[in-house]
């Protein structure tokens, strides 16, 4: 006799048992080896939720059910109800789901229920002052943690903080531990540039304009773009074949209507041209591959010579520094010959 089968909590359920197709006479084509307390669990849980029974017992069923296998999307949709049903505690509720996330760490429902949990107003008017803290110590298991990031992300725009010292302080923490964590570049270009408001494109410019428009701030405050960049060109100068900080500066740079020629002077101490007697470049030395296509991009708006320097990066590229994406530098090259240069920014 089973767990729930034994215990006189339950004596007044009769347990709904799964239903493969046998039952009809169909031969199912895989069935899957559930533990036998499993398919205990679940069966009731089928029957409670049949009943629509919102009790202490139905919350504890769904705890068992989750040890059991995180990943049933139904028994977090149902144990959400019972905790909104009863008035539980929903402090108590995020302490629990700590331990369950630090247990299984990829799990996407555990995140959803986080969210869902989260919004009530009525319970969580701000933000609880220990939830930060538990995100960086999930970040300290994972500092890439895709489902924490959206999380995170779905915080600062629920709870407006994308002026908080916290989130910058946090992020900067993450980017001194891993400068090629993307998922932090990612969170701080959200933070100090990215869309504020409930709607998703507020505070940048009409988003029916051509594509050329996408992504720029209607209003820019200079200090901070001048701020980011710098920061940017810190981080650089720390791992400068990272791509992160570069694509970072790019979007600033972007979202300020900024050209990037004005990091020309940066990118060339990464790409030093080394000449004999006469003046002839002889060799090239290279320390960034991604300063090479910055360069590129450049030369590749200005005049005529500029172009023929264009290239000349390009071939760069093709030929040594990044030969895996041959085809694309080569097209890059027909286009510039073509005089048919691509918008770069």
């Amino acid at each position: 006799m089973g767990k729930y089968a034994s215990d006189p909590e339950w004596a007044s359920i009769d347990p709904i048992p799964l239903n493969d197709g046998s039952e009809s006479g169909a031969m199912p084509l895989a069935t899957i080896a559930y533990s036998e307390e499993y398919l205990e669990a679940t069966s009731y849980l089928r029957a409670v939720m049949a009943a629509n029974e919102m009790s202490e017992r139905a919350l504890k069923l769904t705890e068992d059910i989750i040890s059991m296998n995180p990943a049933h999307y139904t028994v977090w949709i149902y144990r959400a109800k019972i905790v909104f049903a009863l008035n539980k505690d929903l402090l108590e509720e995020l302490e629990w789901l700590n331990g369950v996330s630090l247990r299984y760490l990829k799990n996407y429902q555990i995140w959803h229920h986080r969210q869902v949990i989260m919004s009530s107003r009525e319970h969580f008017p701000s933000l609880p002052p220990k939830e930060m803290d538990f995100l960086m110590e999930m970040f300290a298991q994972d500092s890439k943690n895709y489902h924490v990031w959206t999380y995170r992300h779905w915080l600062v725009r629920h709870f407006e903080l994308w002026d908080s010292p916290r989130e910058l302080a946090d992020v900067n923490s993450l980017l001194n531990s891993d400068v090629r964590n993307n998922s932090a570049w990612n969170h701080r270009y959200m933070l100090r540039f990215g869309p504020r408001g409930s709607e998703p494109d507020a505070g940048m410019v009409n988003t029916n304009r051509p594509p050329a428009e996408k992504g720029r701030l209607a209003v820019v405050d200079e200090d901070l773009v001048d701020e980011e960049l710098r920061y940017a060109q810190d981080q650089i100068l720390r791992a400068p074949e990272n791509r992160s900080p570069w694509s970072y500066a790019r979007g600033v740079l972007r979202a300020a209507s900024r050209p990037l020629s004005e990091w020309t002077e940066f990118a060339q101490k990464f790409v030093v041209d080394k000449r004999d007697g006469q003046g002839q470049i002889v060799d090239v030395s290279v320390k960034s591959s991604h300063a090479v296509e910055w360069l590129a991009d450049v030369y590749a708006d200005a005049e005529e010579n500029g172009r023929a320097e264009a290239v000349r990066m390009l071939n760069l590229l093709k030929d040594k520094y990044d030969p895996i994406r041959k085809n694309y530098w080569n097209y890059r090259i027909r286009t510039i010959e073509a005089g048919e240069v691509p918008a770069s920014a």
